[in-house]
């Protein structure tokens, strides 16, 4: 029997009995490629829609018959079947697919028992066969002109084929790795890595299955070529795990065992998305649930409350909240609503910027704002400056305690806005609402326990702070869970955990959307509801809304259990938009959240009457919706399932457009006056999506710098980083940022990691400040001869021709460190040698920094040999000097070592004073070391004043603090010995 062959892996062909088969047009072979692939029959107008975008609709179904019509010419041999409306391939033994072959391989291992990524004797007869049929990536070499869409279709198959082969070779690596035959392994190994060579675990496979198999050079040539690829091209190290991979093949010949158990985390559905408001729908089975939040903004009356709402994706928190909401604002209360979104963890304060910008500057929430002291409004408007208009700058956020003054004036902010008043004189409690906060940034979190933590303090303020997040992406030990706690303890904490809807309160939204009372056929809609949707709201949601629109037909019909679920709805809901509505919701959703009308009218390159029809177009059908409170409106999609579905759907090159405008807009912004740190992050994001590296290189390190000047350390190392990664020409510079970040963080192992790539990258003229932090790091992790010889370095760098000049400060500084480097090792006489000599040439310089840094070091000196008086005139100059300087690094050390002179001379009140001011600075600071050891400081002054559970509170925090200090597995005494720097 005559048989033909399809072949897609790599350059494609058809094959008859062997020999190629002639088709007279590229178009043929990729209508039989795209029939092959999908495997069903093809309507007709889906066909020319796919392959003849530019044709109309005749010219372009006359070319579809010639290309069928060429095909049967061509002897098909009755595996190409076409009738007036579809056209489909039928395979078995008529036509043979090396693409369905390459499937059936590897789905044979699925059978045998085990986890799909696991692997076992007989999966390598399967694995092997399938990986010999890949011969090249999905029709490699071909692609049509004049179908950008087809051109899609191929890359998103080429890229999902590409995943399986490496999974294929991953497996084939470890089962003959495990069986001693390197050869193969080898093999297969270097062929995984050929697919990504920045795929860094697949350079750690390589590199174990070379050690073992003795061939320990090959090994180290092979971490060698991981660093300079992730270097030249990511500007990246290789992780840490790939790193002591290395040093144990270098240093033992043999890589330790994998552990090949450890499972890998889930990855969130980027899809999964919050329920749609449904105003029209009742709310039911949630009446527990609603007495609970009203109980809970009761008792926020008489102090503040926080109420979380927690539960699964579509479950319905934010049906539930909206509802909450709408009833506070009917008594009165002032409100202030914000969201966090996926993918902008990075963005400092997101939520709270975005939830107070909706309410400052228009009624009610402006005229609230008079009673509003000047001086928090001028820290708030660090955050929204529209709050001090003309007012000069409050003082930078580098000053001591600048971060608890800047949290407490947002907090009056916050509660003057939302300050309500119900009938007559009654004053009504406010609410603050952060939806999905589970994707909240670490500043925003921070921020948002120092209000918690005061409104459940006695005497708290009247407002309910109403949280909203998914429990599967708040795991134990999550600091909102120990904030819950925290707040709970206090008497507090309203936690309201939801689950699905029960079979009653399905039937009753059956019911009412059939309007039938029980017993009608409403009951027989109810059970097939429940059936469909096992009590998930988002799903009732969608399936109710189709229902009332007559999409789903009758009950009985079983079309209504769609394929695909509610994505074939959510597709439903957009066919229909017309030509400018798809361009509106295109540019809307690259914009990622929500969005204004220049915004989306900018990005979409529409005029303005065109752009406000499209609008409300989107918002009658539902796809959009406006908040509208009073000033310019904001508009949302209804859903964030169709803002996926619409990004989805939208070609590579008209989304690279549509950010590339994006981010000229928001440019154009900063250009006009905003703040660009408030923009930066978005600007590079949406650059990056652009393809325009250098721009969003650029606008990442701005996001950094703003991120590190209020203290966002977490926030300003991501965006460093993807400077880093985009290519950022001054890399040198960021390196070294990055490791003062670290050093901060109290991450040493990575800030020596970037200081070293600094001093690699930076001129000659740098290197002496990077040996002096270099050494600083050392000495803060005990290495005393380390720190020493960089100390040295530093110095002779300092002491080179052309480099002394204006340098006398730094060198001042750097051996008041070498002079505490001494004291620590015993050696009394050279550190007081050292110190005087920092002190000298502070003195010359005329620098306050370094002579602040001198005279705290001459105090550690003296209060070590018992001299308590020349200690606390030594500190208190350098006190003074810190705060003329606004250094709150040097205000928190002149602190904390003056509360322990005044410890030691049996001052403990005033030492406990001391010590806890210095703690709120440092904490504010971020710097995570020396938090620890004022806390363990702390924790002995109360001892010794007896008061012993607040002693054993800073004890417990302290040890948890210092348990993470390092980061490099060692246990090193020396962290946790820190008490005076």
């Amino acid at each position: 029997m005559t048989r033909s062959a399809l072949h897609l892996l790599g350059s494609p062909r058809i094959e008859r009995d062997g020999a190629p088969l002639e088709v007279d047009t590229r178009k043929a072979l990729a209508l039989v490629a795209y029939l092959a692939v999908t495997g069903q029959p093809q309507t007709r107008d889906a066909l020319v829609g796919l392959l003849w975008p530019e044709y109309g609709q005749g010219r372009a179904r006359a070319a579809l018959r010639r290309t069928l019509s060429a095909l049967q010419r061509a002897r098909s041999d009755g595996w190409l079947v076409a009738d007036r409306e579809t056209a489909a391939l039928v395979g078995g033994d008529l036509l043979w697919v090396d693409l369905d072959e390459f499937h059936r391989r590897i789905a044979e291992c699925r059978t045998h028992g085990h986890p799909e990524a696991e692997v076992c004797d007989r999966c390598l007869g399967p694995l092997g066969e399938a990986a010999t049929l890949y011969r090249g990536d999905f029709m490699a070499g071909f692609g049509l002109r004049d179908s950008v869409e087809f051109d899609d279709w191929q890359l998103y198959q080429s890229e999902g084929l590409r995943g399986e082969l490496a999974g294929a070779l991953d497996r084939l690596a470890r089962g003959h790795g495990a069986l001693g035959e390197w050869e193969p392994a080898i093999a297969h190994a270097r062929r995984r890595l050929a697919l990504d060579h920045l795929h860094e675990p697949a350079h750690a496979a390589l590199m174990r299955l070379y050690a073992l198999a003795g061939q320990r050079s090959a090994a180290i040539r092979q971490y060698r070529e991981c660093v300079r690829l992730l270097q030249g091209e990511l500007g990246v190290p290789p992780l840490e795990e790939t790193t002591a991979l290395y040093r144990a093949i270098k240093e033992e010949g043999k890589p330790p065992l994998p552990d090949e158990g450890t499972p890998q985390p889930a990855r969130e559905d980027a899809a999964a998305s919050r329920p749609s408001p449904s105003p029209d729908g009742p709310l039911v089975g949630r009446a527990a649930e609603w007495e609970a939040l009203l109980r809970a903004y009761e008792a926020a009356g008489e102090r503040g409350h926080v109420a979380i709402l927690e539960g699964e994706a579509g479950i319905g928190k934010t049906r539930l909240a909206e509802e909450f909401l709408d009833h506070a604002r009917t008594r009165g209360a002032g409100v202030v609503a914000a969201r966090c979104y996926a993918g902008q963890a990075n963005l400092a304060y997101g939520p709270f910027f975005e939830g107070l910008s909706a309410v400052v500057d228009r009624p009610p929430g402006a005229p609230r704002l008079e009673g509003v002291h000047a001086r928090h409004l001028a820290e708030a408007a660090r955050l929204l400056p529209v709050l001090a208009p003309g007012q000069a700058p409050a003082p930078p956020l580098d000053t001591p305690g600048a971060r608890s003054r800047f949290f407490e004036g947002v907090g009056e902010v916050l509660l003057a806005v939302c300050n309500g008043s119900g009938p007559g004189s009654v004053r009504t409690p406010g609410v603050l609402f952060l939806d999905d906060l589970h994707w909240a940034d670490e500043s925003s979190l921070d921020l948002l326990a120092y209000l918690a933590r005061r409104l459940a303090a006695p005497g708290g303020r009247p407002l309910l702070v109403l949280l909203a997040w998914r429990a599967e992406e708040i795991p134990p030990g999550h600091c909102l869970r120990g904030l819950l706690a925290e707040v709970g303890r206090a008497g507090a904490a309203t936690h309201l955990p939801l689950g699905r809807l029960d079979r009653d309160a399905v039937f009753e939204l059956a019911r009412s959307a059939a309007g039938e009372a029980p017993g009608g056929t409403g009951e027989h809609l109810g059970e097939r509801l429940y059936g469909e949707t096992e009590g998930l709201p988002l799903f009732l949601s969608e399936y109710l809304e189709a229902i009332s629109r007559g999409a789903l037909g009758t009950d009985d019909d079983a079309a209504w259990a769609l394929p695909g679920g509610a994505r074939d709805l959510l597709e439903g809901r957009l066919r229909s938009v017309s030509e400018t509505g798809w361009q509106l919701l295109t540019a809307a959703a690259v914009l990622g959240r929500s969005f204004d009308f220049d915004a989306v009218r900018e990005a979409s390159g529409r005029g303005e009457e065109e752009a406000i029809g499209a609008i409300e177009e989107l918002v009658a059908r539902g796809i959009l919706y406006e908040v509208h409170d009073g000033g310019e409106p904001v508009y949302d999609f209804s859903h964030d399932k169709l803002r996926s579905l619409v990004h989805e759907e939208t070609s590579l090159a008209r989304q690279r457009l549509l950010h590339r405008r994006v981010a000229g807009a928001l440019a154009g912004r900063v250009r006009g006056g905003r703040d660009p740190g408030l923009l930066a992050g978005r600007i590079s994001h949406h650059y990056r999506l652009a393809g325009l590296d250098a721009e969003a290189a650029e606008y990442s390190r701005l996001a950094g710098d703003h991120a590190r000047s209020i203290y966002a350390n977490g926030d300003a190392l991501a965006h460093y980083g993807a400077a880093l990664a985009l290519g950022y020409p001054r890399a040198g510079e960021l390196h070294e940022a990055i490791g003062d970040l670290h050093t901060v963080l109290g991450e040493y192992a990575a800030a020596l990691t970037d200081y070293e790539a600094a001093a690699a990258l930076l001129d000659g003229g740098s290197l002496a400040s990077l040996e002096h932090k270099l050494g600083n790091v050392h000495a803060r992790r005990g290495d005393r001869d380390v720190a020493e010889s960089h100390y040295e370095a530093a110095l002779a760098a300092f002491e080179e021709p052309g480099n002394t000049s204006g340098r006398e400060g730094e060198r001042a500084r750097l051996h008041a460190e070498w002079s505490l480097l001494e004291h620590r090792r015993g050696e009394t006489a050279r550190a007081r040698e050292l110190a005087q000599k920092a002190l000298e040439l502070a003195e010359a310089a005329g620098d306050a920094r370094a002579l602040t840094r001198a005279h705290n070091v001459l105090g550690i000196i003296a209060a070590g040999v018992g001299d308590l008086a020349t200690a606390r005139r030594h500190l208190g100059e350098s006190m003074a000097l810190a705060g003329d300087l606004g250094d709150p690094d040097a205000r928190v050390a002149s602190l904390n070592n003056l509360a322990l002179v005044h410890g030691t001379g049996g001052e403990t009140d005033r030492a406990i004073e001391l010590t806890g001011e210095a703690l709120v600075l440092c904490a504010s600071v971020g710097d995570r070391h020396r938090e620890a050891a004022l806390r363990n400081n702390l924790a002995d002054l109360l001892h010794a004043a007896g008061r012993e559970e607040e002693s054993m509170e800073h004890l417990k925090r302290a040890v948890a603090i210092f348990a993470e200090i390092g980061e490099d597995g060692t246990l090193r005494p020396e962290i946790w010995k820190l008490s005076e720097w």
